[in-house]
């Protein structure tokens, strides 16, 4: 362990959501490859579902398996919410986000605790998700840096932290059926109410009782954070079973080829069978639907006309980083914030329905108009203008690579200032956070 004195060390905990999964593995790599340590604390649940789902296949369980025979140093381990391994969290959502805000930051204590004594040379430090409420009280009581990833973009953030703002103003929580203009929130240009994450929303209140008092929550807290990194770049931001198949039905009728990626199980825990019965067969000369890809592989084949998407922030990444126009059909949380990115700045993508229940007809009409004449020339021409700014910011001389390479000088330097013995364990004043930094989204990266 002496050969590690003074190496810097990051342990990472990010929600165990794939599109908070996915910005934590690709900052990881990031990090390791500036030659620090890393420690990925994955949930303990979601390292039995990639079992389940690959067997034996070590690669895919352990993610950092590669990157390990490259020579980077990132350590893989798992840690419990305290629940079952078989407890359904996606049926028992609020009881599930329970034990997260209130019994997981003693595990992650504990935890911190027991890796700082196992390698007390190392420096280390705290990379958590900004959704989570305890990431400052641990990292004061082991005297560690700060670092808050945001995993979606800037203009959630923003109205995420001006919820009392949008509360005195009447727009927290929002009516469904009221459509007004919001452009009182700093650093946020006017956002009609539709578009302000869901739960905002009145109807959703109830649902997202939980969630919503872990984000009060985490936001109390992210001020204490010594660095938070957005995951964008600078330049872009200065379900039910009659649904799928109206989608469904509407693709047959566009007549376009596609690849349909449809989880098995999104309409409910056991449900295997989620197309209408005959319709696989029906589209077997023109559609391929399967229940996993590799979603930027496949985006990335000039074959590709375009994607109809929720907008979670990766998916949307992934798309704009291949220079593909999107369809938008969103449901939770930032989607609607993301479809309004898509549609209304960036214009390179078109709402699939616009608030009103999905038709089959429409879908085809939309489906069709969208992959052929002007319209989808203009739309793929506005997404490769967006595509070649997220490919310059990602150049040596681009902003996000600057301001990562900042961030990184930042970083060890308040590491090294905070160095103290590692048996001294004290609360020390929280500090300002200094500074935010581009996150280099390297997951949209073929």
């Amino acid at each position: 362990m002496a050969e590690n004195r003074g190496k810097p060390h990051a342990i990472m905990i990010s929600v165990p959501y794939q599109g908070h999964i996915n910005p934590f593995v690709n900052l990881a790599l990031k990090i390791a490859s500036k030659g620090f340590s890393i420690t990925f604390v994955h949930f303990e649940f979601v390292h039995h579902r990639l079992s389940k789902a690959h067997h034996c296949n070590k690669t895919q369980v352990d993610i950092f398996t590669e990157a390990r025979e490259s020579g980077l140093d990132i350590r893989y381990t798992t840690i419990s919410d305290g629940l079952p391994l078989e407890f359904n969290r996606d049926a028992n959502y609020e009881e599930f986000w329970g034990k997260v805000l209130r019994e997981f930051p003693a595990r992650v204590d504990e935890f911190v605790r027991k890796t700082i004594e196992s390698d007390p040379y190392l420096l280390h430090f705290l990379v958590a998700d900004t959704v989570f409420s305890w990431p400052a009280t641990v990292a004061e009581k082991y005297n560690l840096v700060n670092v808050s990833l945001w995993t979606e973009p800037a203009l959630v953030f923003s109205l995420a932290y001006h919820l009392d703002l949008l509360r005195e103003n009447g727009h927290f929580p929002c009516k469904d059926n009221i459509h007004e203009e919001v452009n009182y929130v700093p650093g946020v240009k006017s956002i009609s109410t539709r578009d302000l994450i869901s739960v905002m929303r009145e109807s959703e209140q109830r649902n997202s009782y939980t969630m919503l008092e872990s984000l009060f929550l985490a936001f109390e807290q992210v001020r204490k954070a010594d660095f938070l990194l957005h995951n964008t770049v600078h330049e872009l931001e200065a379900e039910t079973l009659q649904e799928i198949e109206e989608i469904a039905y509407g693709l047959l009728l566009s007549e376009v080829h596609f690849i349909w990626v449809v989880r098995e199980g999104i309409l409910s825990s056991g449900d295997t069978n989620t197309m209408p019965d005959g319709y696989e067969d029906e589209v077997k000369d023109k559609g391929l639907i399967i229940p996993w890809s590799n979603q930027i592989r496949v985006l990335s084949n000039p074959a590709i006309g375009g994607f109809v998407t929720h907008n979670g922030w990766n998916s949307t990444i992934e798309s704009l980083w291949c220079g593909v126009p999107m369809i938008c059909y969103p449901f939770l949380f930032d989607q609607p914030t993301n479809r309004k990115l898509v549609v209304d700045d960036w214009k390179c993508g078109i709402n699939l329905c616009d608030e009103t229940s999905v038709d089959r007809k429409e879908v085809a009409e939309k489906i069709k108009s969208f992959m052929s004449g002007a319209a989808s020339k203009r739309f793929r021409q506005e997404a490769n203008k967006v595509k070649t700014i997220l490919h310059h910011a990602l150049e040596v001389d681009g902003s996000s690579e600057k301001n990562f390479d900042q961030f990184i000088k930042d970083l060890t330097e308040k590491i090294h200032s905070k160095t103290m013995p590692v048996n001294v364990v004290q609360s020390v004043p929280s500090s300002r956070f200094q500074r935010q930094s581009d996150l280099n989204h390297s997951a949209a990266c073929p």
